[in-house]
């Protein structure tokens, strides 16, 4: 068993208001963020986190939230400045930070990049005001258009365009139409995902009417098509880049790497290989009670079972398109194949929902489409 790659996660939970399809640990703003308190905690999570790493090194960032950019830029200078004096961090890390067009201003987004931010995740979702306003989004498709600007007139190394589909009453060529805008703001990255309805939020309470099944495949299938023909390459289920622009976080997930999550909220992910476990961290939930000192922000740690591990490790891994060696399976967890869930792979394979070589296994375009049933049948 190997340790793999090790990345960090922060989570800034406040964002202006929360949006009824957002199932993510956010928090609307009700009075005056607690900037220079909560970065304080955020530090103080991250050097008792370090105890679990040693001296492994920081290979990516990723801020996240709720909604980053409500923080100043001096807020995000002393918040890298104080991860690195923590932990060690690679030269060359990949740091992404999420930022709502609503919420970007020129002067102030020089400030993060000098900071050391070098990758945007701008939280676009649709071009069309109708669609923003049931989504419950702050921009309008004119500030969202100019949010990107400002993103490609800077010294970020790239950046991502987040966009919906599927959304409320929404037609094959509606959905085109936004994939067509987005695609002439020539992002580097693009996150092209269905909307889907989540418990515990406004819309689950109240489902909107969404696109039937074959409306939604027609969308998926002609916009894979459309990004085919305009040089992006899927690499993710949800996921488009240009050659050599993948989300080098996002891939350290779904190749089942390991990442410390600090924050309100947040998990993370650690393996012990001497010990041969992989360990599950989250962190107080709420932002009053994470920044309550008479309590710990570590709120669980939870060793996986080794029955789940097969499923936890496919569950990341074959989102992805690229092939995935076998051999990681036991580096990464431990443990080997049961004799039944090696006989899932093969019936899947004749199914054609993955290919099988003796060095490696590759979710087919079938097998992505049908992926539930598929990770289903090994657990």
């Amino acid at each position: 068993m190997r340790n793999p790659p090790l990345s960090l996660y922060v989570h800034i939970p406040w964002c202006v208001q929360k949006c009824p399809y957002c199932d993510f640990n956010s928090h609307g703003v009700k009075s005056a963020i607690p900037e220079k308190e909560y970065i304080q905690h955020l530090l103080d999570d991250l050097a008792r986190d370090a105890e679990l790493i040693g001296n492994r090194v920081i290979e990516t960032i990723f801020i996240g939230g709720g909604t980053p950019s409500l923080f100043s830029e001096q807020g995000i200078a002393d918040l890298l400045l104080g991860i690195k004096q923590r932990v060690e961090v690679k030269p060359d890390a990949e740091i992404t930070m999420e930022a709502n067009p609503g919420t970007m201003e020129s002067a102030r987004f020089d400030g993060y990049v000098q900071a050391g931010i070098n990758r945007l995740s701008v939280g676009v979702q649709s071009f069309q005001s109708h669609h923003l306003s049931v989504l419950g989004r702050i921009h309008d498709a004119e500030q969202a258009k100019r949010a990107i600007k400002i993103t490609q007139g800077s010294q970020l190394n790239s950046f991502n365009l987040d966009l919906m589909h599927g959304l409320p009453e929404q037609s094959i060529e509606n959905a085109l139409s936004d994939l067509h805008t987005a695609i002439q703001l020539a992002p580097p990255h693009l996150s092209w995902y269905q909307l889907t309805i989540e418990p515990n939020t406004p819309f689950y309470s109240k489902p909107p009417e969404l696109p039937d099944d074959d409306v939604l495949w027609d969308i998926q299938a002609k916009g894979h098509d459309l990004l085919k023909q305009h040089g992006f390459q899927q690499y993710e289920i949800s996921a488009y880049s240009l050659p050599g622009r993948q989300c080098q976080h996002n891939l350290n997930y779904w190749r089942f790497g390991d990442y410390l999550g600090i924050g309100c909220g947040a998990h993370g992910k650690i393996t012990h290989a001497e010990q041969r476990k992989i360990q599950r961290t989250v962190k107080v939930k709420h932002p009053r009670g994470y920044m309550d000192l008479a309590r710990p922000y570590l709120d669980q740690t939870i060793d996986v079972k080794q029955d789940d591990l097969a499923f936890e490790f496919f569950m990341n891994r074959f989102r992805l398109v690229e092939p995935c060696p076998v051999e990681d399976f036991e580096a990464l967890t431990g443990t080997q194949l049961s004799a039944g869930q090696t006989a899932e792979l093969n019936k899947a394979q004749e199914d054609g929902l993955i290919e099988i070589t003796d060095s490696h296994w590759k979710v087919t375009p079938k097998g992505h489409r049908y992926l539930n049933s598929l990770l289903s049948a090994l657990v």
